[in-house]
């Protein structure tokens, strides 16, 4: 048996999802009747825990629409490589600002990392691509 399926649009970014209408009105009833998808759901949760004050959950999904709408109006990089490097730039930056924010409030500490992967990644990309390129 089939379940009824129906095609939903997220409030804040606009993707949509294929979800049954019992799933649908659940998620509505968490977000002032509107449908937020999952990723956009775990970023307003994220939001919340960030933020130096208590906030509600209408005013981390302000500021998580807030957050796409500045996204959606910068202008996007000819090359799929570079918009992925655009979007992970402002994702990192909103980290590092949260980091400084809780660290000046004695929040929770940031994450920390033990070494980067970036060299070897980038050394092995360059070695298959370009041997002339290669240090050795």
């Amino acid at each position: 048996m089939l379940m009824a399926r129906s095609e939903v649009k997220c409030y804040c970014y606009g993707l949509t999802e294929e979800c049954t209408p019992a799933y649908v009105a659940t998620v509505k009833e968490r977000h002032q009747d509107r449908w937020i998808c999952r990723l956009c759901a775990e970023a307003i949760k994220d939001e919340n825990s960030r933020s130096s004050r208590k906030i509600s959950t209408e005013e981390a999904m302000k500021r998580h629409v807030s957050f796409c709408e500045e996204f959606r109006m910068s202008s996007p990089p000819v090359k799929p490589t570079e918009y992925l490097i655009s979007a992970m730039k402002q994702l990192l930056r909103r980290t590092k600002d949260s980091q400084r924010r809780e660290r000046l409030g004695g929040c929770r500490p940031g994450m920390v990392r033990s070494k980067s992967c970036f060299a070897t990644v980038g050394k092995n990309v360059d070695d298959e691509q370009n041997p002339s390129f290669s240090n050795h």
